[in-house]
């Protein structure tokens, strides 16, 4: 099974870039990974939102595999511990699915179609955070589930 981070906007920022590159290290010890960085469409800021998030859709969709299990990060999403993204990383790989894509959607979040394409909306927090910061959030859970599941100490309950 192969985990992709995916993100729309601009590569990672400083202040978050080395954090990132040390969980995503850590996840090769488990699983190949990878980070799609997915630039804003070239007329970005002369759309309104609603076409935005249709424009960025279609850039999603058109780079998902049909077998791809999309887990989509939204605020309005389940909540999950850390315990529980283990299960689910770990239910997938017994699934025999592919690919993971964990999906970071653009500023104003994702279209309809991408929502419904979504096989798990996943919440990190009731709080939002910049996008930028979920990034390295979302490094760390996916590593710290996957120490987790192979019952390493990184994780103390």
């Amino acid at each position: 099974m192969k985990l992709q981070f995916w993100t729309v906007g601009k590569s990672h920022e400083g202040y978050v870039k080395e954090g990132v590159e040390l969980f995503t290290k850590r996840i090769t010890n488990y699983y190949p990974v990878e980070w799609n960085i997915i630039p804003m469409p070239k007329n970005a800021a002369a759309l309104n939102e609603t076409d935005l998030k249709k424009k960025e859709g279609e850039i999603i969709l058109n780079a998902l595999q049909k077998e791809d299990c999309l887990v989509l990060l939204d605020e309005r999403g389940k909540l999950l511990t850390s315990e529980a993204v283990a299960i689910f990383i770990q239910s997938r790989a017994n699934e025999s699915v592919k690919n993971i894509v964990f999906l970071i959607g653009g500023a104003y979040g994702v279209s309809d179609v991408v929502m419904q394409r979504a096989n798990f909306k996943w919440s990190l927090s009731p709080l939002v955070f910049p996008h930028q910061l979920v990034r390295l959030i979302l490094a760390e859970q996916v590593y710290r589930a996957c120490s987790i599941n192979r019952n390493e100490k990184y994780h103390h309950n």
